[in-house]
């Protein structure tokens, strides 16, 4: 009888706290927003942060609550924002991809003045005297941006470079940030002509560390048509709403130091 009567309490007791939890979590229910599932399944759930949120789940949330823009999500295609956008019953301005571009293009053609036996990182090798490389401009070669894409876009050449596949890259700024020389930029991907460098010295200085730095020559002004190229401060730089990708700058650099996206 004992026995019974534990069996009959328990029994009780457990279908209390049934009903007590089913009542609960009707009353205490959060109301979610249905287009907030159907953005959150949308968004490639990569959590990289480059938006700005707490990863992609915070960024919908602020995204149905009106405090995000669609375009603040560097990951998503084109297609996929153009989906959401339909789902906000929101207008999208249209935006041509970016990809991370290197302003660089020395690695092991630049002299090194001392051996690094540190940790196998940029940053960490940016705190000795600017790092290894003769040119304070320079790469430092230890791919702390191939550890910092999480896509996996970039990976180190036999030159010691970064090399960016541009199929890959989401231009989620994430090699931007991480590179403590600030050698990367996000450029549409409609230039293909850049500038693979970085250097402020004079010519004389630049020829003396590297081979393929800028001298500032100003070949490549004398021979763009359309004022889109000049030297400031001993470095070419390029101006995007005026270049037309004629190459003709490229043709002319005599150290090679401006390039074509491949």
């Amino acid at each position: 009888m004992e026995i019974l009567i534990a069996i009959l309490t328990l029994g009780f007791l457990g279908l209390l706290f049934g009903v007590g939890l089913a009542v609960a979590s009707k009353k205490f229910a959060v109301q979610v927003d249905p287009k907030l599932e159907e953005v959150q399944h949308l968004l490639p759930g990569s959590n990289c942060g480059a938006c700005g949120n707490p990863g992609c789940f915070g960024f919908a949330e602020n995204l149905v609550s009106g405090k995000s823009d669609i375009n603040g999500c560097r990951v998503c295609s084109q297609e996929i924002k153009e989906k959401i956008a339909k789902i906000m019953g929101a207008s999208l301005e249209k935006q041509t991809k970016k990809v991370a571009t290197l302003h660089c293009n020395g690695g092991i053609r630049v002299k090194d003045k001392y051996l690094y036996n540190g940790v196998s990182d940029c940053v960490s090798a940016n705190l000795v005297l600017g790092g290894q490389k003769e040119c304070v401009f320079a790469c430092l070669g230890f791919g702390t941006c191939v550890k910092a894409c999480p896509f996996g876009a970039i990976s180190m050449s036999k030159e010691g470079l970064p090399v960016v596949d541009k199929i890959k890259c989401r231009s989620c700024n994430k090699c931007v940030l991480a590179c403590p020389k600030k050698l990367f930029s996000l450029v549409s991907v409609t230039y293909p002509v850049y500038v693979a460098c970085s250097s402020h010295d004079s010519a004389r200085d630049v020829k003396n560390v590297c081979s393929v730095g800028c001298i500032a020559c100003k070949l490549c002004e004398k021979a763009c048509k359309f004022d889109a190229i000049h030297v400031i401060d001993n470095l070419a730089v390029i101006d995007y709403h005026k270049c037309t990708s004629c190459k003709e700058c490229v043709k002319v650099c005599p150290a090679k130091t401006i390039r074509i996206r491949e």
